[in-house]
């Protein structure tokens, strides 16, 4: 059975209020939570934990940004010594970028921020609605992006 419009129309409400909620909530806590790190710089850190070193074209296609933004961004958390770049081994024309010991602990001190943070607006829920919420939105997450790259290439017409 599909969604229905009334259904679809709760959605994007509550996703609309959850974003407000969000950027809200960002502007206040930015600075206990990033400290000096920029906007960004979670965005750009994350996968080079999980991914280790890497080209920065690669790290742009996983940010999803233009090679000159993430250079941009890159030099600007390589100068707070965040990121650390070195030649690459098997083209010394380009670098590998990767996450330096300090990256490391910026991200560690946010995850125990957002972790809190989470664990408060989530006292009364179980773990079973938590990890039920953590999927549906990893999955919502995923879809919206197919959806988005599918709309891209195939436009809906005018």
């Amino acid at each position: 059975m599909r969604i229905t419009r009334d259904t679809t129309d709760r959605l994007t409400i509550g996703i609309g209020q959850l974003l407000r909620v969000g950027r809200q909530l960002s502007h206040r806590a930015a600075r206990e939570l990033y400290g000096d790190l920029p906007s960004y710089g979670w965005a750009v850190l994350v996968p080079l934990e999980s991914g280790g070193e890497q080209r920065l074209s690669a790290l742009a296609l996983q940010l999803g940004v233009d090679g000159s933004v993430a250079s941009r961004q890159v030099a600007v958390l390589e100068r707070s010594g965040l990121i650390t770049r070195r030649p690459d081994p098997l083209d010394g024309r380009a670098s590998l970028i990767g996450l330096s010991e300090a990256g490391r602990a910026v991200l560690a001190h946010t995850r125990e921020v957002r972790g809190q943070w989470a664990i408060d607006a989530l006292a009364d829920w179980s773990d079973d609605e938590a990890v039920l919420l953590s999927r549906l939105v990893e999955r919502l997450s995923a879809d919206l992006a197919a959806a988005g790259v599918d709309r891209a290439r195939h436009p809906v017409p005018g």
